[in-house]
């Protein structure tokens, strides 16, 4: 098949590659149709590595995607061939203690898409349990469908976060996690949500959603701000999406007594975090990986009109010009977000 190929950092290459796949029963094969560019994409592209995940050998880039089912295993009865879907890109072992538990995501040995050596999905087709692959309502098109994934990290963030009616929160980073969590939490129930970064441009996206109050925190007090809305009590909810380990320093002084610090972004290195502060007012620390449980809820959102995540999309581009794509969001525009690659004209 032919596939978007990281054959070294900043060198990726429109070219056939022969991925062992095989469709056992319980799978379908899925012709790709959209997939949306992922910070994680671009780290690999740009450094070859994450952490300890190291790309040793030719990978495929993408985790984010939509598609039409064009074959189902023997034993799959809720898909047929035609449907529109999305896909969890995480396949765990549904043996595992994490599994059984229900809280596959933390299932140490997943096989994530994108994520070496497993091979990601910027390919004409792939092969997915049914169990993972959700069928796309009228309403949610292809390319929406792709938005799906990102989604998913607000949608479980805002779950976790157990969002009670008219509550006030408080969005750290406006990049791509952060907005579908700003959008999350408001569906979810929050009266309100602060959003803020130091890009004004990134906050443009807002501007038909009075419920949600932007701050560009650079050059505006973004403390003064949520004490003003929360009548001097602090937010509900602070949902920490931008991975600046600064930010940790003076995180707990937007948060309410008894509020809920909510752990998204990932810093890059260990962060200084004052224990004491955070007992003496009964903050709850919560983390987010990923997601679990949620992608037939992010679906519903967006076909029900409840979150667009068209809004989302800065630009786009076709399958043989991804190389230019990827090039182009190393040294992205102020108010770019997500970038989706097309396969299909």
């Amino acid at each position: 098949m032919m596939a978007a190929v990281l054959e070294k950092a900043e060198h990726l290459v429109i070219r056939e590659i022969d991925i062992k796949e095989y469709l056992s029963p319980h799978d379908v094969r899925i012709k790709i149709t959209n997939v949306g560019i992922c910070g994680s994409d671009m780290h690999y592209f740009k450094h070859g590595k994450i952490g300890p995940f190291i790309v040793k050998e030719p990978m495929v880039l993408g985790h984010e995607g939509s598609g039409i089912i064009t074959e189902t295993g023997s034993e799959v009865k809720t898909l047929k061939v035609g449907d529109c879907v999305c896909m969890e890109p995480g396949i765990p072992d549904n043996n595992s203690v994490a599994s059984k538990r229900g809280i596959y995501n933390l299932d140490p040995d997943v096989k994530f898409w994108a994520t070496p050596p497993v091979h990601g999905i910027l390919r004409t087709s792939v092969i997915h349990p049914a169990e993972y692959t959700y069928k796309l309502p009228e309403a949610v098109s292809l390319e929406e469908g792709a938005l799906v994934e990102p989604l998913a990290i607000g949608v479980h963030a805002a779950t976790k976060a157990c969002i009670k009616p008219g509550d006030i929160a408080l969005v750290i980073g406006a990049g791509t996690i952060g907005i579908v969590t700003a959008f999350s939490a408001l569906a979810g129930g929050c009266s309100n949500v602060i959003i803020s970064d130091i890009r004004s441009e990134k906050l443009d996206i807002f501007k038909s959603n009075r419920e949600i109050i932007t701050i560009n925190s650079s050059k505006e007090n973004l403390h003064e701000l949520v004490m003003d809305l929360s009548g001097g009590w602090g937010a509900d909810i602070v949902f920490e999406t931008s991975g600046n380990k600064k930010i940790t320093e003076t995180i707990l002084d937007d948060i309410c007594p008894s509020g809920k610090l909510v752990y998204i972004g990932m810093p890059a290195d260990p962060v200084y975090f004052d224990i004491v502060k955070a007992q003496s007012r009964e903050i709850s620390i919560i983390t987010i990986f990923r997601y679990a449980h949620v992608f037939p809820k992010a679906i519903a959102l967006i076909g029900s009109g409840k979150i667009d995540v068209n809004r989302l999309i800065t630009s786009r581009f076709a399958f043989k010009d991804c190389a230019e794509a990827f090039t182009n969001q190393l040294n992205p525009k102020a108010q770019s977000i997500k970038t989706m690659i097309q396969l299909t004209e």
